[in-house]
């Protein structure tokens, strides 16, 4: 079977046929090169409009680089011709193989693009015997396609959150759409500001906000303050993995301070290797752990205390009516702000100021969680080492939509991928 008959099979570009196949010196390899022809007394179509017009001119020959095949690259090999656009004047004829001035088909992107999901970049392109920046394009060209061509209907549940993206205070503001079968990612901007979250709103559009039911944040005063002006009809789930994430923060900073009394007193330091003991789940320790945070548990310690108020704060979360919830989360308040641990105090005041955003997990009974959002962003952390050597931010973006943004993609005929 002739390389042409194959391409005639799966690919079948209107007024172009495929002519000869040959082999070629290509970038010091030789490679297989498919001449394409116009088809007889057929009219270029302008790629600015559409319009069809008399031939301008005909340009050089260019190569386009397309699906490898056995041990060869293949290419196309066509000299564009220039169209007379009565609206544009000559302009370069529309190319239904590839687009603008990028010399890789549309179906070679979309082949390497699909095997950058699952190997990194750089692997990517090394096997494809490409460029990283080849391995970019490709992933854009889809990715500009899938935001073009997604639907955003039907989203009524949603969760914000930030990731650190490089070294110092640089943050991603990610939303997800959390609604059950249909968790990916909406969108992604640069910092964690009130502009960024508004950003994401504007491109949003007022119905769809009016639509929103649920929205799962942390308390990043920001988002609190975005969240309430432009989606005020949604219920705003504080996000519980952050909420218990501030008595470990807590637990840990008692701990050092211990730590460091008894250092300054020469006694001897009976946490030291056991920070990791008071901030895991108990259900989460070795058996060894098990028993050294057992010993720990007998010794009068600001630490233990601590850790002790932090478990007992776990039953609020197994309340099954928010009125006992809130009942327990006003006395468990009232204890902490008795205790002589300023720590705890902070977390105390920070359960009373945001109680009723807590106490909404149960209005939205137990649904949604941060789950879900942490799952993606432990997706998205990943995505960023596979992508690595991003230039830009936007560049890391365009890798996180392509992973987690679950995008319509355009049709390719190669099944091999």
């Amino acid at each position: 079977m002739l390389v042409k008959t194959v391409l005639n099979h799966v690919e079948h570009f209107k007024s172009f046929v495929f002519s000869t196949v040959r082999f070629q010196i290509v970038r010091g390899s030789e490679a297989v090169v498919v001449d394409v022809k116009p088809r007889a007394n057929s009219k270029p179509e302008c790629s600015e409009c559409g319009c069809r017009g008399k031939t301008y001119d005909t340009l050089p020959v260019r190569l386009f680089e397309y699906i490898p095949i056995w041990a060869f690259q293949v290419f196309l090999s066509y000299a564009p011709r220039r169209v007379i656009c009565p609206e544009h004047g000559p302009k370069v004829e529309a190319l239904p193989w590839g687009y603008g001035k990028d010399r890789m088909t549309t179906s070679y992107q979309i082949y390497l693009a699909r095997w950058a999901r699952r190997l990194s970049w750089q692997e990517t392109a090394t096997i494809f015997q490409t460029s990283w920046d080849s391995v970019f394009r490709a992933v854009q060209y889809v990715v500009d396609f899938g935001l073009a061509n997604r639907n955003l209907d039907g989203v009524t549940e949603i969760g914000v959150d930030e990731i650190a993206v490089h070294k110092g205070q640089t943050y991603l503001t990610l939303v997800y759409q959390l609604n059950a079968g249909a968790r990916r990612l909406l969108w992604c901007g640069p910092q964690r500001r009130v502009k960024t979250l508004l950003r994401f709103f504007r491109d949003f559009g007022k119905e769809r906000c009016k639509q929103l039911k649920f929205v799962c944040s942390d308390m990043w005063a920001p988002y609190l303050k975005v969240i309430a002006k432009k989606a005020p009809k949604a219920l705003n789930i504080l996000d519980r993995f952050h909420i218990m994430g501030k008595f470990n923060e807590a637990i840990d900073e008692i701990r050092r301070e211990e730590a460091k009394q008894f250092k300054a007193e020469n006694q001897t330091n009976v946490l030291e290797k056991g920070r990791w003991l008071l901030l895991k789940r108990p259900e989460n320790l070795t058996e060894k752990q098990t028993a050294r945070l057992g010993d720990l548990l007998k010794l009068n310690l600001s630490s233990i205390k601590a850790y002790l108020m932090r478990e007992d704060f776990q039953r609020f979360w197994e309340f099954e009516h928010g009125d006992v919830a809130e009942q327990f989360l006003n006395n468990w308040v009232t204890r902490a702000l008795q205790t002589n641990l300023e720590p705890m105090h902070k977390v105390a005041k920070m359960l009373r100021k945001h109680k009723e955003l807590i106490l909404n997990w149960f209005k939205a009974q137990k649904r949604l969680s941060s789950g879900a959002v942490e799952g993606l962003n432990l997706k998205a952390k990943l995505t960023i080492r596979k992508a690595y050597g991003f230039k830009s931010t936007k560049c890391l973006e365009i890798a996180l939509f392509h992973t987690l943004g679950n995008l319509p993609e355009p049709l390719c005929h190669s099944k091999f991928c």
